[in-house]
C-alpha cells in the first residue's frame, strides 16, 4: 500500500512550524475553519473541555500577550493568535483532558497547513499562567492556558527533520 499520496498523511508529513508572517490578514472564514478543526478533536467522554480565544494583530491584548513570552516578536507579527485553554469546570481527568487539548491543537495546526497558512505552537507562554491569563482578561480560577497558536500567511519556508522510526520503536514491527 502506497501512502505517499494520501492527503491527510501528506499534510502530517509536510506541516511545519512557521515563525515569520506577512502583513496580510487572515479571514474570518479561515479562522472559523481552523477553530472548527479544533472543535472536532477527540476528548475523553467527549467532554470537549477546550475553549478558544482569538486575538488578532490589532487587538490591544496582543501587546500584553507578547509581554508574557520570550517569543514576543512572533506574537506581534502574527495575523492572529489562537489561545487554547481548558475550562477547569469541564475537566474530568487531568491527563486525558491535556491529551485532548494536544489533539485539538494538532487538528488546528493541520487545518492551518491545509489552508496554505502557517503557524507555530507557542508553549513557553504557558509557564506563567497568571500573567498570560491576566493579559487575556481570563481568570486563573476558571481556565488553564494550554498553548497559543501564532498564525498568518507564511513569510518563510518551514524546515524540520525526524529521527528514524526504528529509533522511536520499543519493539520492531
Amino acid at each position: 500500500m502506497d501512502t505517499r499520496d494520501n492527503p491527510v498523511l501528506r499534510a502530517i508529513r509536510e506541516r511545519r512550524s512557521i515563525r515569520r508572517f506577512t502583513a496580510d490578514p487572515v479571514s474570518k472564514a479561515e479562522l472559523t475553519a481552523i477553530l472548527e478543526a479544533g472543535q472536532w478533536a477527540p476528548s475523553g467522554l467527549n467532554n470537549q473541555p477546550w475553549r478558544f480565544l482569538v486575538v488578532t494583530r490589532d487587538d490591544p491584548r496582543t501587546e500584553k500577550l507578547a509581554g508574557c513570552t520570550k517569543y514576543a516578536r512572533i506574537v506581534r507579527d502574527a495575523a492572529a493568535c489562537i489561545c487554547v485553554c481548558l475550562d477547569k469546570s469541564a475537566l474530568y481527568s487531568e491527563m486525558k483532558d491535556h491529551q485532548g487539548a494536544g489533539a485539538c491543537i494538532q487538528n488546528m495546526l493541520l487545518a492551518v497547513h491545509a489552508l496554505g497558512l502557517g503557524a507555530v505552537w507557542l508553549g513557553q507562554i504557558v509557564n506563567d499562567q497568571a500573567a498570560s491569563l491576566s493579559a487575556l482578561g481570563l481568570s486563573e480560577a476558571d481556565y488553564e492556558l494550554q498553548a497559543v497558536l501564532a498564525l498568518g500567511h507564511p513569510d518563510q519556508a518551514g524546515d524540520s527533520s525526524r529521527k528514524p522510526l526504528d529509533e522511536l520503536m520499543l519493539e520492531t514491527l
